[in-house]
């Protein structure tokens, strides 16, 4: 008998924080990204935590710090390095010439984990409009096996015409998938209409916050539900029924985090739309956690970046 369990990747998580900052909540991040790499099928070996002045613009760390990491590589088998923040494409460059092994920020991150949770063919095209749009900027990165470092006479090589060209390619893929996710829009926005009569509430909150539980007790929606985080992507409307006993829909929308990638948000408008267009937003709050005044003020942030601040809310 052969043992055929895919084994997670073993990966190293690094934050960098400006000195002075609050070292338990630094941790508490840090506890965050170990669930979002475990969601993604990774295993957080060792934890790195510096604070710094300001971030180095080449590398974000220390020099000392990167070679604190080199010596932590050649003790065990990591297969990457995941930061807690976003990195600039040079940096992640200059992290993985200098390290030897693949680097991955915080919005490739969470942009793995949606791809990996897509079901419909809309949370599909959205989930590529975002990789599309996240992967452009970092292009030359991914072809300096074919090109030379530097610019100037004599480095002009097959890699950078094969950059044009993808890049090229990707922009016109990225502006087909809007036109395409917008179609589903309208039509989506045809049925929300055919529903107009009836009150709407739209479940909000932070990821893993309990939001498809209390969909299933409130409706038997049968809504996946996993302890998770973005265990659920595509948007599920059901009715049910009011104490006064008059009929209203509930929807259940993806969930939100600190540092939502901002493209991946602009993409998920369209499925964002039923909490836009609903009557009373139902946020969602898991009490038990310790730090669940900042999930309420990340959820809150994100609603005012798509306009819908402004709706009744109820407090769950």
């Amino acid at each position: 008998m052969h043992d055929n369990t895919i084994q997670p990747e073993k990966a190293i998580a690094v934050a960098v924080e400006r000195k002075g900052a609050d070292r338990d909540l630094a941790f508490e991040h840090l506890k965050e990204l170990e669930s979002l790499a475990k969601t993604a099928g990774a295993e957080i070996v060792e934890k790195v935590y510096q604070e710094l002045d300001r971030p180095n613009p080449k590398t974000v760390l220390g020099k000392g710090k990167v070679e604190e990491i080199k010596l932590m590589l050649l003790e065990d088998d990591y297969s990457m390095i995941i930061f807690d923040d976003d990195l600039s494409p040079a940096q992640v460059k200059n992290l993985e010439n200098a390290l030897k092994v693949k680097v991955l920020d915080r919005s490739g991150l969470i942009l793995d984990i949606f791809a990996q949770h897509a079901r419909s063919l809309e949370a599909k095209l959205q989930v590529e409009l975002a990789q599309s749009q996240y992967l452009l900027p970092r292009l030359t990165r991914m072809w300096t096996h074919l090109s030379k470092q530097y610019g100037g006479v004599g480095t002009k090589g097959p890699g950078e015409t094969q950059i044009e060209t993808d890049r090229r390619m990707l922009k016109i893929r990225i502006q087909l998938l809007k036109e395409k996710i917008s179609e589903i829009s309208v039509q989506k926005e045809q049925q929300r209409k055919g529903r107009a009569s009836l009150p709407r509430y739209a479940l909000v909150g932070y990821t893993n916050a309990g939001k498809s539980t209390l969909m299933n007790m409130l409706t038997e929606a049968g809504v996946y539900v996993e302890n998770k985080l973005f265990a659920t992507l595509d948007t599920t409307v059901r009715s049910f029924e009011l104490p006064s006993g008059q009929k209203a829909l509930i929807s259940d929308t993806v969930g939100f985090i600190r540092k939502l990638p901002t493209h991946l948000v602009a993409s998920f408008r369209s499925t964002l739309a039923e909490a836009a267009e609903a009557d009373v937003l139902v946020h969602v709050v898991d009490v038990s956690h310790p730090y669940f005044r900042m999930h309420i003020k990340a959820v809150e942030d994100t609603l005012e970046s798509l306009n819908i601040k402004d709706r009744p809310t109820l407090l769950v």
